[in-house]
């Protein structure tokens, strides 16, 4: 299956309700690799690299959330997939 790698970027009350965590623990259950972090703006980042059905299924439990978040748009960007993030998925704490 062919690797692919996706940005995405997601709207809504998703800063200081877990919803890193969430992401985190979502896209290693999934195995995909990458990265989340929060954005300057209020939004959160997810750069993920899996095939399309796991970046698919990641889609999904963006979309969905943790408990306390509550997501209104989520802006997908497809991107080239950088060797240095394929070791596993992590929550960027740098800006």
């Amino acid at each position: 299956m062919e690797t692919q790698a996706r940005k995405f970027y997601v709207s809504g009350t998703v800063q200081g309700v877990g919803y890193r965590y969430f992401v985190e623990h979502a896209a290693n259950r999934l195995g995909v690799a990458g990265f989340v972090k929060n954005c300057f703006d209020g939004r959160v980042k997810v750069y993920a690299i899996g095939t399309s059905k796991q970046l698919a299924s990641l889609k999904k439990e963006l979309q969905k959330g943790p408990r306390m978040a509550s997501v209104t748009d989520i802006v997908e960007l497809e991107v080239e997939a950088l060797p240095e993030y394929s070791g596993g998925f992590s929550i960027d704490r740098e800006d």
